[in-house]
């Protein structure tokens, strides 16, 4: 069974997403409902790996080293200003939407196994995870004007 794969992917990638929100909100802390919310959503991502958790137990676990060489492709090092923000924001969307598939697939595989308990933690952290989405997608519009057209 490979859903030990997923759950793997999903656990590690969830984890490695709570420490890049609170590297970006410590790198962007002038910008303080970036440093809240990334505070936040790192919190939530760190409850997702938890809830995880009895089901690596139940179905195994394999660990799959992809979630943190996405990271560290991603942010190698501390951005400034404007631009920095926008580009931080936008490598926190790539990772979440990472997470939001990997919800999806381990989702279909709790129906097929008819596990209610695993899908009723997907459904929630799924929630949440399309949550995080809609603010880095809403940060990102309101940071992209100033980023991109005002002269640094």
């Amino acid at each position: 069974m490979y859903l030990a794969h997923y759950l793997g992917l999903l656990r590690r990638s969830e984890e490695e997403l709570a420490r890049a929100f609170r590297d970006v909100g410590r790198d962007h802390a002038a910008e303080p409902d970036v440093f809240h919310v990334s505070e936040r959503l790192a919190g939530q991502c760190e409850e997702h790996a938890r809830r995880l958790e009895p089901f690596v137990g139940r179905y195994a676990e394999e660990g799959p080293k992809e979630p943190e060489r996405l990271a560290a492709t991603l942010f190698q090092g501390s951005r400034t200003g404007g631009l920095g923000l926008l580009r931080d924001l936008h490598d926190l969307y790539l990772m979440a939407s990472g997470c939001d598939i990997a919800w999806t697939v381990v989702a279909q595989a709790a129906r097929g196994l008819r596990d209610t308990e695993l899908l009723s933690v997907v459904r929630s952290c799924e929630r949440e995870t399309r949550a995080q989405l809609l603010w880095l997608t809403t940060r990102m519009k309101q940071a992209a004007p100033q980023a991109l057209i005002v002269a640094a």
